[in-house]
């Protein structure tokens, strides 16, 4: 199943928001360092996730919570389960 995700980096203190078909696959791509980025902030951990009928419409809820560019709308969606059915 498709799926939106967001990862945490203790490291950098930063979140990294994605979309894939194989979420355990993805992680795994994420923490073996496939990107400069991705490398320096090893370990990331996978703190929320939400599950799609299709990969556009998963990919679609990562544009959106990608364009709002806000750590805190990213914190609110991770603490209160916001998911938003496209």
């Amino acid at each position: 199943m498709p799926f939106t995700y967001i990862l945490f980096s203790e490291k950098l203190n930063k979140y990294y928001v994605g979309a894939c078909t194989n979420i355990q696959s993805r992680l795994y791509e994420h923490n073996i360092g496939h990107s400069t980025f991705k490398k320096t902030g090893l370990p990331w951990k996978l703190v929320y996730s939400e599950e799609y009928d299709s990969l556009p419409d998963a990919k679609m809820r990562e544009k959106q919570i990608k364009k709002m560019k806000s750590r805190k709308y990213i914190e609110d969606i991770i603490e209160n389960g916001i998911a938003s059915r496209l």
